[in-house]
């Protein structure tokens, strides 16, 4: 059996505005619409990977505590933390906290989106390889 992760669902009070923030920021782009106001819509990011963004109809409380059960955050691999970091600050993004060490090696650096959505850079060493183990 073949599985991956084809996307990450995000429902949002407002589908347009988080859309427009991941074009402007992370250059995602729309690859489906449904049409409908509020929309579904479907955003992928140029290095792979695909955001659902629909309409929510609650929000939850405490967002951007990475500690609560459940999906947290969202890591975002890139080849230099520093250069994406300087990138991102140029398009308004405020980084939380400071680069620390990533499980498996690397080293990692938290953001939110802007609706308080929990975002990573990660940033592997180049001769990460991690090790699959048989079941």
């Amino acid at each position: 059996m073949n599985i991956r992760i084809e996307h990450v669902a995000i429902p949002s009070p407002n589908p347009v505005a988080l859309k427009n923030w991941y074009e402007r920021v992370l250059d995602a782009h729309i690859i489906f619409d449904n049409g409908q106001n509020p929309p579904t819509l479907l955003l992928a990011l140029p290095g792979g990977g695909w955001f659902e963004i629909y309409a929510a109809e609650c929000a939850p409380q405490d967002r951007g505590n990475n500690k609560l059960a459940g999906f947290r955050h969202l890591a975002l691999r890139v080849d230099s933390l520093d250069a994406a970091r300087a990138e991102l600050e140029k398009r308004g993004v405020t980084f939380t906290g400071d680069v620390r060490p990533a499980a498996g090696g690397g080293r990692i650096l938290f953001f939110a989106d802007c609706e308080g959505n929990l975002l990573h850079l990660v940033e592997r060493p180049a001769d990460f390889a991690p090790v699959w183990k048989e079941r």
